[in-house]
């Protein structure tokens, strides 16, 4: 795959995503891994970690994908891809946002396009949570980790960054 089919596809998402970043997620399980197969779950998972350890958005998974499908040059067109149409919609679109949210009929749309990004995360977190949650340690960490988001609002950095640490002294130590 070459780069300007990995800008293609990330202009493609960029232009018809809306929500968190984490949406994103949803759109790739379905088209890199179970439409194309051109990632694995796996590949997937990994990148979503990368993704959470850099600064900047969520978004910047698009970067880890771009680079494992067409290298450095992937990279940046996954990166650019992903980016330029907020840049332009924001650009276009700010001095309307005040009259859309007064708008009864563009203030309901906008709240159900939101509820409709949540379920699609919720359903992406289905999907990859049982391609990473394999044996005991990875679900005890999943659960020690959701107790450190949920109940002390540690950064998912630091708990990636943890989780990371784990599976590399438990291997090391001969655990795994």
């Amino acid at each position: 795959m070459g780069w300007a089919s990995v800008f293609l596809f990330f202009l493609k998402i960029g232009c018809v995503l809306y929500g968190s970043g984490y949406v994103l997620l949803a759109f790739l399980q379905r088209d890199l891994v179970e439409h194309h197969g051109w990632l694995t779950s796996q590949q997937l998972l990994d990148a979503i970690a990368i993704g959470q350890i850099t600064p900047g958005p969520v978004f910047t998974t698009a970067t880890f994908v771009g680079y494992l499908l067409a290298g450095h040059a992937g990279a940046l067109a996954g990166t650019v891809g992903i980016f330029l149409p907020a840049f332009l919609l924001v650009g276009l679109v700010n001095p309307w946002v005040p009259k859309l949210r007064r708008s009864p009929w563009a203030s309901s749309f906008l709240d159900g396009v939101n509820a409709g990004a949540l379920g699609l995360m919720a359903g992406v977190t289905y999907t990859l949570g049982r391609a990473a949650l394999v044996d005991g340690l990875t679900i005890g960490l999943a659960v020690v980790s959701a107790i450190a988001v949920f109940r002390f609002k540690i950064n998912s950095a630091w708990l990636v960054l943890a989780g990371g640490a784990t599976g590399l002294l438990l291997h090391f130590g001969g655990f795994i």
